[in-house]
């Protein structure tokens, strides 16, 4: 009992620790001073603009644009209508979802202000978000939120005195159809060439916490000004390279695209959680999470407001690697430190394995065998998550409308809950061992989850790889580490393979290797120390901390990439459980093999039903609504040349 508390009760502390960081801040009332961000405030503007629906064209369009060019005149930023034409795309887009270009004088009509700032001719700050919805939702959220938040920043600012440069407030039009707005500002508007940095507020769901996910391009002074500003927020802030990595390999893109493409710096916050109300009639502002625009609007006013007051704005230069530790310390380093790290992980890992020969008389074939089992893991998780997930619905690239990815997202929590019982399934499998599986059974159920993840998810062939992977592993006798210091250090050793992969090809993603594997390699070298055979409680003490330390960061990691990226990319998980893994190895029970072969049964059948469920929780639309739904949009259009 006290073994399986030594494994289960860090593993608990570190999950714990993690979902507390992720949760949003409390939002401030209408008594917060001044100079603070106020979400009960920035309701009062959510309210008026998030009652209907409000597209391109339509009588809610011109009534919120109205209210929010009073509100812009209250705030004394003196506004101004700027119109354009829409493209081509945007008036097909605007056809196909029911609405009358010619109502909407084939233009979208942006609202522009400006806050002066002491030196009227220093380039200016400009935030920004989009005031249109979506053709049925009320968009209290996208982007109502963003709207809201950027008056009460330019309020809140405005309170702390007159700042050394000019605030630009660009509230765009037709973001939702072909983000004409901001195109037909950066094209013809006067302030354009004065523009040097921007703050872009978006949200792809009703709640969460708020994610600085894109910079501009060479964002090392722009990440260093954020990481000082953006900390100072209520909730604290929430970012990391391996974010901005994996967003700019996507085909999304948002109003900040088009400064960016200019080569203008900045950052482009948004929250995600909540998806059902991504694009649904249920985006009100009764059911806006009030925590989640706190959070947004406190990062963007921090980070708004130390641009405004910064001696010179951030230029462009080496991007950095950086992320948040439970969104209130910053790590940032130069990409080149990496390698740096990496001969670390070795050196540390090197003295582990050193102590733990003379020992254990631990020897190389076992790390080699250490370092295929977590081989297995990886593949096994990837394919085994892949089968779970498609058991809940098609991938959102073979969704044949906007109606069934909407019904995907309100999916989305059951695919999660899922997704993370099946990987744990994986997991407990991988420290049970092939031999109390048994070899045949595991070998029955990876190839039964290629077949689903197939047929029911298209060609992939990531998945057959790694199905090939998992089934000659499962089937080598040879490939299962015999000693906990062979499979912990062949663990940290696939991290370190993994980590050098990605310094070479993508430094500023590497971070998600790097530090886990120096953390682990640490706490193995501090282990060797303390007690190399680990046999005594005390001994195991450095990676029950690690476990803590390390787990938190990964659950913070594991929920917001899930979100992005999850429902078509399940197996991200499985490099989640991997890392997690990497910290808790040693602390797990070795004598109690069965138990935790039977755990991993449970978890993979827990896993298969609610995968099931979800089609019975949250059915697909009816026939009717299908041959009615609008086609067009541009998140079905991103996922489907994503694929």
């Amino acid at each position: 009992m006290m073994r399986w508390g030594l494994f289960l009760g860090p593993l608990a502390v570190a999950l714990l620790i993690g979902v507390w960081a992720l949760q949003v801040p409390a939002p401030r009332g209408l008594q917060t001073p001044a100079v603070d961000f106020s979400a009960a405030r920035a309701m009062q503007d959510v309210q008026v603009i998030g009652v209907r629906p409000h597209p391109v064209g339509s009588a809610d369009h011109t009534r919120v644009r109205n209210a929010l060019f009073a509100r812009m005149s209250s705030l004394g930023l003196t506004p101004a209508e700027q119109a354009g034409a829409l493209s081509p795309e945007a008036v097909a887009r605007l056809t196909r979802w029911g609405g009358d270009p010619a109502a909407a004088g084939n233009q979208a009509v942006n609202l522009v202000g400006v806050l002066p700032g002491r030196d009227r001719t220093a380039p200016a700050v400009l935030v920004m978000a989009h005031y249109d919805s979506s053709w049925d939702s009320p968009g209290a959220a996208d982007d109502g939120a963003g709207v809201a938040a950027i008056l009460e920043t330019v309020r809140a600012i405005r309170a702390r005195g007159l700042a050394e440069r000019d605030l630009v407030v660009l509230l765009t039009d037709a973001e939702e159809l072909n983000l004409d707005g901001a195109r037909i500002f950066f094209s013809e508007h006067p302030l354009r060439d004065r523009i040097g940095a921007v703050v872009n507020l978006e949200a792809r769901g009703g709640g969460g916490r708020a994610l600085m996910f894109e910079t501009g391009r060479g964002n090392g002074e722009t990440v260093r000004l954020f990481t000082r500003a953006a900390v100072r927020a209520d909730g604290g802030a929430s970012s990391n390279a391996l974010s901005i990595f994996v967003y700019e390999s996507m085909p999304n893109g948002t109003d900040f695209t088009i400064p960016k493409n200019r080569g203008i710096g900045g950052v482009n916050f948004a929250f995600i959680g909540r998806p059902s109300q991504y694009h649904s009639p249920s985006s009100t502002p009764d059911n806006l999470d009030q925590g989640a625009v706190q959070h947004l609007g406190s990062q963007a006013l921090e980070t708004t407001d130390a641009l405004l007051r910064a001696p010179a704005l951030p230029a462009a230069g080496p991007n950095l690697v950086y992320g948040d530790y439970l969104g209130r310390v910053f790590i940032t380093h130069s990409t080149g430190l990496g390698w740096t790290l990496l001969a670390l992980t070795a050196a540390l890992g090197a003295f582990a394995a050193w102590g733990a020969r003379h020992a254990t008389r631990l020897d190389a074939a076992d790390v080699g065998r250490g370092l295929l089992s977590g081989l297995w893991l990886l593949a096994t998780g990837i394919v085994i998550a892949q089968g779970v997930r498609v058991l809940a619905g098609p991938l959102s690239a073979r969704a044949e409308s906007a109606e069934v990815y909407y019904t995907l997202l309100r999916r989305l929590p059951w695919m999660e809950a899922a997704t993370v019982l099946a990987v744990l399934a994986v997991a407990l499998a991988a420290l049970a061992g092939r031999a109390a599986l048994g070899s045949r059974l595991l070998a029955g159920v990876i190839l039964v989850a290629v077949a689903a993840s197939l047929l029911l998810g298209g060609f992939d062939p990531v998945i057959l790889v790694a199905g090939a992977v998992a089934l000659i592993l499962s089937l080598w006798s040879q490939a299962a580490p015999r000693t906990v210091w062979g499979g912990w250090l062949g663990l940290i050793g696939l991290v370190f393979v993994l980590g050098c992969a990605a310094q070479a090809a993508a430094p500023e993603a590497a971070l998600i290797f790097l530090w886990p594997g120096l953390l682990a390699a640490f706490a193995a070298a501090a282990c060797a120390l303390t007690g190399a055979r680990l046999e005594h409680p005390r001994s195991l003490a450095p990676a029950a901390i690690a476990t803590v330390l390390g787990g938190a960061w990964i659950v913070t990691l594991a929920h917001p990439v899930f979100l992005g990226v999850g429902m078509d990319l399940p197996g991200v998980l499985a490099l989640m459980g991997l890392l997690v893994l990497l910290f808790a190895r040693p602390l797990a029970p070795t004598h109690t093999r069965a138990t935790l072969a039977a755990g991993a049964a449970a978890c993979l059948i827990l896993a298969v039903g609610l995968s099931l469920t979800a089609r019975f929780a949250e059915p697909p639309p009816s026939p009717a609504v299908l041959v009615q739904a609008p086609e067009g949009d541009p998140v079905l259009a991103a996922a489907k040349a994503a694929a």
